[in-house]
């Protein structure tokens, strides 16, 4: 009953809540005289999602009064204290649907941080108000929704931006140019790893229900869900734990993928992955009796992609990712006591070449190349980069962003972006086709004849048709390709 009213409640208010006047008054420049902006030069942004990761997004976009901030959404404002003392003027929301549909006259553009499984459907419902979008990695919580975007932003003809910010790190385009160089030959494998997670996972449903945190009410608790099923308040759900739960999350390879897939993506111009195949870690509390917790995020996994030859590379490439702090071994090349990817080897990638290896940690720091001749090459100090705003916070990947806006959609700014849902959709389809592997691999059935326990038939290697989005061996697996929406939610 309470959701009836929720919902009531909303339909009646965008039915008859004030919408905000579209017009405003242009100040030419020369009025305001040499150095001044006119307020026609700054758009207006808003937040959905305000803490954590959303205040360092809307901040870096705001660029110390560059631009205005609004409006900022969140469904615990105990999360976003930060973002709403620094811009005390923002109109706030709990709910973004109310918060587009009120100020839809008033916002130029959205960043959206909230939880993995919120982006898709509060990116498309501000692209279908022509509203432009910068999105937190993993674009969306599933494979379907990501290629929605990419096609909508294409079809609203507005500037977007994964929030993949290391594509925007001067590190990646010395890549490209050794790559593009020849200095370590044709890639035949590939290795991308990460100490993810660092959040629970891979443990027991919680079964208790204890009470809200004072900052939520049951509505806000609601609107967390947003297209979710429903589940009660738990604290290994809300803040930030909702990583490691299919619900709400994509795990490690969501949290860290789009950031350590995206350098040997971008050197060597990966298309879709043909085929997948996973194995996990398991765990055990009782003797020889694995846990079956479909609902979460394994503890480790173990993945590998096979992706065609491309324009850059005339093989096909295997990638294999492990997470949760399994990590590849030094191939002979690499020094014994160097480390592998980043310092302290704990995240890294390594390209491996027939003439060399090439290096990098997470967002592309620390790129290196180990030649066959014993060479090893390092990023100079003095590296002249094409990005303008290199020096800004994150590499100025939301700054980008705004700029880009400013420039028009299609314009030189725009196609200067490096995340844009273009080069970052098919990225982060490619990062969401590992856990479609992993889901399909927890998936278990009940055997036949009546015999106890599961069968895993999910446990093969699984071929994908990447242009129609499908398994085409295993059909099970393809529920996993995208997701059930609760009513009321589904914009896509």
């Amino acid at each position: 009953m309470e959701k009836k009213i929720l919902e009531k409640g909303r339909r009646d208010f965008l039915k008859t809540g004030l919408v905000a006047a579209s017009s405003f008054f242009i100040v030419p420049r020369h009025v305001l005289g040499k150095g001044f902006k006119a307020p026609s030069d700054k758009l207006n942004l808003a937040a959905i999602g305000a803490g954590g990761k959303g205040r360092s997004d809307i901040f870096n976009a705001y660029n110390n009064g560059a631009e205005n901030v609004v409006a900022l959404c969140d469904v615990d404002p105990g999360q976003c204290k930060a973002a709403i003392d620094k811009f005390p003027k923002a109109k706030l929301y709990a709910d973004f649907r109310v918060m587009l549909e009120q100020m839809k006259g008033e916002i130029d553009g959205v960043t959206i941080s909230a939880p993995d499984h919120i982006h898709g459907v509060a990116a498309m419902a501000a692209m279908q108000m022509g509203k432009h979008v910068y999105v937190q990695k993993p674009l969306t919580h599933n494979i379907y929704e990501t290629r929605m975007l990419t096609e909508a932003a294409r079809k609203y003809k507005v500037v977007t931006q994964m929030g993949n910010q290391g594509a925007s790190n001067p590190g990646q385009q010395q890549m490209i140019e050794w790559h593009k160089k020849g200095l370590i030959g044709t890639v035949d494998t590939v290795y991308v790893w990460t100490n993810r997670p660092v959040w629970p996972q891979g443990i027991p449903v919680p079964t208790s229900k204890p009470e809200l945190p004072d900052t939520m009410s049951k509505a806000n608790w609601d609107l967390f869900i947003g297209p979710a099923d429903y589940v009660d308040y738990h604290p290994l759900y809300h803040p930030f734990k909702w990583r490691g739960w299919w619900n709400f999350g994509t795990g490690a390879l969501g949290d860290m993928g789009c950031h350590l897939i995206d350098p040997p993506f971008r050197v060597l111009e990966l298309g879709y992955p043909t085929e997948v195949e996973c194995s996990v870690g398991q765990v055990f509390l009782k003797d020889w009796q694995a846990e079956y917790i479909p609902e979460g995020c394994p503890p480790s996994s173990h993945v590998q992609l096979k992706f065609p030859a491309s324009k850059k590379n005339k093989k096909d490439i295997k990638m294999i990712w492990t997470d949760g702090g399994v990590r590849p071994f030094h191939p002979d090349l690499i020094p014994a006591n160097d480390s592998i990817g980043e310092n302290g080897s704990a995240n890294g990638v390594m390209i491996i070449g027939s003439k060399g290896i090439m290096t990098c940690g997470t967002y592309g720091l620390v790129p290196k190349v180990y030649k066959n001749n014993g060479d090893v090459l390092e990023m100079p100090k003095d590296y002249k980069t094409t990005n303008p705003n290199e020096k800004l916070p994150e590499y100025g990947h939301q700054v980008s962003w705004c700029d880009a806006i400013k420039d028009g959609f299609g314009g030189k700014k725009h196609q200067a972006l490096t995340s844009s849902f273009d080069y970052s959709g098919p990225l982060t389809e490619t990062v969401l086709m590992g856990n479609l592997a992993i889901r399909s691999y927890q998936l278990g059935k009940k055997k036949t004849g009546g015999a106890a326990g599961l069968d895993f038939d999910g446990r093969k290697k699984l071929l994908w048709d990447g242009n129609n989005m499908k398994i085409t061996n295993y059909d099970e697996a393809n529920q996993f390709v995208a997701r059930n929406y609760r009513e009321g939610w589904k914009t896509i």
